[in-house]
């Protein structure tokens, strides 16, 4: 590997970290002020969260995932609603259909539909099936603490919750999304996408069950290259759904370093990827009766 493409690797590393810090760290400061609104409203509305995270995993944004990974760890989404925001979110897929255009391009709106229906359908089945998960319905006011001591001391606690907690925060997921995009992007500049590419086209009739592994890549580069792949005319429309089901960006992997929520972590990559294939096989299935 020559240091041009590492430098590029680097370059598009600290790019799409950098974006995830910026939409986490914004998030996580109107979090410190709307909590326990934001509790309060998802606890009495928890049947409708996971139409509520379907939504929010539709913005084509990297950073969707790795924060509802985050609040899922915090205990404030359900399953299903994390599983719903999964499945609804598309990584740079969205952006990448929309800025080539061609015939294809319309499916986008198909695409979208369908990511939703599909997100918010799975999401409201898990909470179905896992009533009893704890979700937060209180929270510990730190203002509370300090209401009878020095304006200063109230002051700083401020600080520290609206803005030096989401900052530490950020940074710390900054560096965790780095580490990832930098060492995965090395290995696929490696590999070659050339030989992603001819892989899943080698044998069209199992291109769903290829590009729903792709995604499970944690990179934009897995959305991107099934996106293109599209385009090109070289998979059809079920395995561009099944593989962008699949692919939930870095959410995944946030979920994995965090200890407590590793047996979760693996039902839900469980049901994402049988979602995936599923849905996908399916699209296939119509499209080859269909056309």
């Amino acid at each position: 590997m020559t240091w041009d493409i590492a430098k590029d690797v680097l370059l598009d590393a600290l790019k799409d970290s950098g974006l995830v810090f910026a939409f986490v760290f914004i998030f996580h400061i109107l979090l410190s002020f709307i909590e326990d609104k934001l509790s309060n409203f998802l606890t009495k509305h928890h049947k409708a969260a996971p139409l509520f995270g379907s939504l929010f995993g539709i913005i084509p944004q990297c950073g969707t995932s790795v924060l509802a990974a985050d609040l899922y760890i915090q205990k404030y989404i359900s399953l299903g609603t994390i599983i719903a925001v999964f499945l609804s979110c598309s990584d740079e897929a969205l952006i990448v259909l929309l800025t080539h255009p061609s015939e294809k391009t319309i499916m986008v709106l198909p695409l979208i539909a369908s990511k939703f229906v599909i997100g918010f359908l799975i999401g409201f089945l898990v909470d179905l099936v896992f009533k009893k998960q704890e979700i937060h319905e209180t929270h510990e006011h730190l203002e509370d603490v300090t209401c009878s001591t020095h304006h200063h001391e109230h002051e700083q606690v401020k600080i520290h919750k609206h803005l030096l907690h989401p900052l530490f925060h950020s940074l710390q997921i900054f560096a965790f999304v780095f580490v990832i995009n930098f060492s995965l992007g090395l290995i696929i500049a490696s590999v070659g996408e050339a030989n992603f590419a001819n892989f899943i086209i080698s044998n069209r009739y199992f291109a769903p069950l290829f590009t729903s592994t792709v995604g499970l890549i944690p990179n934009c580069v897995s959305s991107v290259l099934i996106s293109e792949l599209f385009i090109k005319g070289s998979i059809p429309f079920g395995a561009l759904l099944s593989g962008l089901l699949m692919n939930a960006g870095i959410g995944m992997m946030v979920l994995l370093k965090n200890k407590s929520t590793l047996k979760e972590t693996g039902l839900i990559l469980a049901i994402c990827f049988i979602s995936a294939n599923v849905f996908g096989y399916l699209a296939s299935v119509i499209e080859w009766f269909a056309f």
